[in-house]
């Protein structure tokens, strides 16, 4: 066990949302002394069971999972993958060796059960995008006996950012909506981790800030801006995602992002997110009529550490985001440590409902609509489109097992603002702005380098998975998934 594990002691309840996070910012600082007594914590807790306090929560979800631990589809056919697999037979004595070898045979309403180890796609292109509605499970041992998708058993979707192979479009993407626009199955991810480590543009060794154009000359893609998980539907399709990790993804936004359409469904359960730009969940609706609209349930997930797109942005840096055209129930999630806010109603969604969610330490706002940010005091006064129905949100110090190294890094960085870029940006005297300023035109400013010295550096799978094994608060944020197969 690595000693640079610790524990951190988040904050205090307090309504002001910044200083919430500097309080944290400053606690980082008084950890160093008890390194050696947190670090013999820290490796109980590795080899540990799942903490007594996650288990009335687990035992209430287990016998749900059980149920449908294999009821994926029962028209479509069922295939098998393991990264030692060959051929496109695909069955669990003979599997294939990647999801992207089985592309041209997969129909509406197939289920591909995928083993532990990790996957780049067809010669690590990187990405996995199919016009098919399919399920994609993974997290299954070799012989497809047992599932541990966080622990023995994790089903790795990863890749390279090498330019002459990499693809940089979403890692997992499912989009039926124009070829089965009006497909009433259920489309499926469960138990797989996206880690776009491997994919970023980083630029140096030390994996501290990602690039946003690619490198030619070095041969490297660009950061994907794309997300980590996208499903798109047409009419009546549900949607289910559950069991995931995603993180070190660079969207523009969702690092999870679903868009169904009129009276589709879409159920995010479970999921771990961590480490993003952009969006931690993004819910769209493609349908925007009087009736229909799409409803969706956000549940159970921990959204920690999702970024502003890029160091001088003005979006992104929300733990959620939706659209105006939906319903919305977000139920018992974390929300924490957002460049922005946890909960973006800024499309002035009217039907929307948030209970039992955890908001913690974001930089500006809890809650926003009209582009006014709110503290969460103050949604019972202010906020126009929650639903009577919503109650139980709260704020409460909670405890996070970070990377020392990585939060250091985190809560040290320098970050700057558009106004300060704007500020050192130098009007030129080029023939351009000449002639600009003959017609009363604005002139244009050269473009200032002002990077801030640590932009989404690179999360350990490993560390972020610890995050995902407790829960807080109030019994919030996802568990461990534990699961049987029938």
């Amino acid at each position: 066990m690595r000693s640079t594990i610790i524990l951190l002691l988040i904050f205090l309840l307090t309504n002001v949302c910044s200083a919430q996070f500097d309080k944290l910012k400053k606690s980082l600082q008084n950890t160093t002394k008890s390194l050696t007594q947190t670090s013999k914590e820290t490796k109980e807790v590795k080899n540990a069971e799942i903490p007594e306090r996650q288990m009335a929560s687990l035992e209430s979800k287990q016998s749900k999972e059980e149920s449908r631990a294999e009821n994926y589809s029962t028209t479509g056919s069922h295939y098998y993958v393991r990264p030692d697999g060959k051929g496109k037979e695909a069955t669990k004595e003979a599997p294939a060796k990647d999801l992207a070898a089985l592309v041209m045979q997969l129909k509406a309403g197939d289920v591909v059960h995928i083993a532990v180890g990790t996957y780049t796609s067809k010669v690590d292109q990187s990405s996995d995008v199919l016009a098919v509605p399919i399920s994609i499970i993974g997290g299954y041992s070799p012989d497809f006996k047992s599932r541990d998708p966080w622990g023995k058993y994790k089903t790795i979707f990863s890749g390279t950012n090498d330019i002459s192979k990499g693809l940089t479009t979403e890692r997992i993407g499912i989009l039926t909506d124009k070829n089965f626009k009006d497909w009433k199955g259920e489309i499926v991810i469960d138990g797989i981790i996206v880690d776009n480590g491997a994919r970023n543009y980083y630029s140096d060794a030390k994996e501290e800030f990602i690039r946003r154009k690619a490198s030619e000359e070095k041969g490297l893609n660009a950061t994907p801006n794309t997300p980590g998980i996208k499903i798109r539907t047409g009419s009546e399709t549900v949607v289910t995602i559950k069991n995931c990790v995603v993180i070190n993804t660079a969207p523009t936004q969702g690092a999870i992002d679903v868009q169904v359409g009129k009276d589709g469904k879409a159920f995010i359960e479970n999921n771990l997110i961590v480490n993003n730009t952009g969006q931690g969940i993004m819910c769209k609706s493609l349908h925007h009529g009087a009736t229909g609209h799409p409803s969706y349930v956000v549940k159970n997930n921990t959204i920690l550490f999702t970024w502003k797109y890029d160091p001088i942005a003005s979006h992104g840096g929300n733990s959620l985001m939706f659209d105006e055209s939906l319903v919305l129930v977000a139920e018992n999630n974390v929300f924490g440590f957002s460049d922005f806010g946890g909960v973006n109603n800024v499309k002035q969604c009217k039907k929307v409902t948030l209970k039992n969610n955890l908001f913690v330490g974001h930089k500006t706002y809890d809650y926003q609509e009209f582009g006014t940010g709110m503290n969460l005091t103050d949604l019972e006064d202010y906020a126009n489109f929650i639903s009577k129905e919503s109650g139980g949100n709260y704020s409460k110090e909670i405890k996070l097992s970070l990377n020392k190294v990585w939060a250091e890094k985190y809560f040290n960085r320098e970050e700057i603002s558009r106004a300060s870029v704007d500020a050192a940006a130098k009007v030129s005297n080029s023939g351009a702005n000449q002639l600009r300023g003959m017609f009363g035109l604005p002139l244009q400013a050269g473009s200032v380098k002002n990077d801030a010295s640590i932009w989404l550096h690179r999360m350990l799978l490993d560390d972020a998975i610890k995050l995902g094994y407790a829960t807080y608060g109030n019994m919030s944020g996802c568990v461990k998934p534990e699961l049987q197969i029938n």
